[in-house]
């Protein structure tokens, strides 16, 4: 007997709704906030939903790899890792009794501009995920031990994901090109090199500069009491001193493009691999919002142009995609194909940069905007339909767009959108100038003295 899953019948259900009504019909429930300071500079953000026994706890820093210090890339990284050691109060994976010992889960995620850890657990155990995540605040043990023990997990890491793969390399490299002067240029993963040269020192003085209650926002969606969630913040939070260090903010803002750039990169992969990116704004500008119709026009799903014209039509690729890469910052669009066997570079270029220039002559069809529009819609409210979702959107508004009252403009945002909209940046970003082209080559291709 098959069995389909309540969650799949309701994501088709939602996605039919959408798609009969149309999008402009379609409302985001608003998430009604509380938003809050404390003196020593924490930032809390709350949302009572008492729709499930459970709580979302997040606290999010607002340090990433591009605060990376030069030739030390990967410490954002490798503090996501060394933040589940041993604490003043709390024993190596402590996080783990707290949360998987009572039914709930946790984990953490670094990226260019935040460090950002969560748990969900089930709300009566919402104090001791709040006392855990200041204890790990104050009271990190960064020490020889947990220091080395955690780099060695990092630089495992960059092997399984970056030397391993036979692509993982292309994906690397399409981020250090992409960008001239910004620290962005720097993965988040970091590198052996550096992470191998890094003493002790330098790791106690980056926890020391970043990680601080005035650096930090903790964000609190589920099942709980507004004014006791208040007092255990107050409780263990504001506690915490803060310090008198000044707070570095990366300044250096990356030159605009005055000409094509190309680059070309060989490693263990059988088949070539094309990459174009493109400078766009940061991710707090309206223009934002367009790139990413944009995006789902040329990649989302088979239907899409990409899939539709270089692996069904031409035969030209094995995969094909398209990502709007945010950033606070600076961002990317960037454009890629895997070719198929017997594929050359070249004429795969050729047809992305088609793709690219068809959407900037013609403007695209009312139900093809609407489909997009519709794909996306539906991935936020399926995000908003948990309250870890709930609270990832929340400290994104928050944090990355420097407005927590975005979580609720996201929907109109997007329907706003219009075709016109999407030629319209197309022509502006998707210029010759803006463009950096990749070749990931086999090794087999490099010629010798390359």
């Amino acid at each position: 007997m098959v069995r389909i899953s309540t969650r799949l019948v309701l994501s088709v259900l939602l996605l039919t709704i959408l798609q009969l009504t149309g999008a402009a019909q379609t409302r985001m429930p608003q998430l009604k906030f509380t938003d809050r300071t404390l003196p020593n500079g924490l930032r809390v953000l709350s949302a009572p939903d008492h729709s499930s026994p459970t709580v979302a706890i997040q606290v999010w820093y607002h340090v990433g790899s591009k605060d990376d210090p030069p030739q030390r890339s990967g410490f954002a990284h490798l503090f996501e890792h060394i933040m589940f050691k041993s604490t003043k109060n709390m024993k190596s994976e402590m996080m783990d009794r707290l949360t998987e010992d009572v039914g709930g889960f946790n984990n953490a995620f670094t990226a260019d501009d935040v460090t950002v850890y969560y748990e969900v657990v089930p709300s009566n155990y919402l104090e001791t995920l709040i006392w855990a995540e200041a204890d790990r605040l104050s009271g990190l043990n960064v020490d020889d031990a947990n220091f080395k023990s955690e780099r060695d997990v990092v630089k495992e890491e960059y092997r399984q994901s970056v030397l391993a793969p036979p692509y993982g390399r292309f994906f690397y490299l399409l981020q250090e090109k992409s960008f001239l002067d910004h620290p962005y240029k720097r993965p988040t993963i970091g590198s052996i090199e550096d992470l191998d040269a890094a003493s002790l020192h330098d790791v106690q003085e980056f926890h020391a500069t970043y990680y601080r209650p005035d650096n930090a926002t903790l964000v609190v969606v589920g099942d709980f009491d507004p004014k006791q969630l208040d007092d255990w913040v107050n409780k263990y939070f504001a506690p915490i001193a803060k310090p008198d260090r000044p707070l570095p903010r990366v300044t250096t803002k990356e030159p605009a493009r005055t000409k094509e750039t190309r680059f070309t990169g060989y490693g263990s992969n059988d088949l070539p691999a094309v990459g174009l990116s493109y400078l766009t704004p940061r991710q707090a500008d309206p223009d934002s919002d367009v790139l990413l119709v944009a995006d789902a026009i040329l990649s989302s799903g088979e239907s899409s142009r990409l899939y539709h014209s270089l692996i069904y039509t031409q035969q030209l690729a094995a995969e094909a995609d398209a990502n709007a890469e945010e950033r606070e910052d600076a961002s990317l669009f960037v454009v890629i194909a895997v070719l198929s066997e017997g594929k050359k570079a070249e004429d795969a270029e050729k047809s992305l940069l088609a793709e690219i220039k068809k959407l900037q002559d013609a403007p695209v069809s009312a139900a093809e905007l609407e489909k997009a529009k519709n794909q996306i819609i539906t991935e936020q409210l399926r995000q908003r339909e948990t309250s870890n979702g709930k609270a990832l959107a929340l400290g994104e508004a928050a944090v990355l767009l420097g407005d927590p009252a975005r979580v609720n403009t996201d929907l109109s945002r997007l329907q706003a959108v219009t075709a016109a909209d999407v030629q319209r940046v197309m022509k502006k970003y998707f210029a010759d100038q803006n463009r950096m082209v990749l070749y990931y080559l086999p090794q087999a291709a490099k010629k010798e003295g390359q």
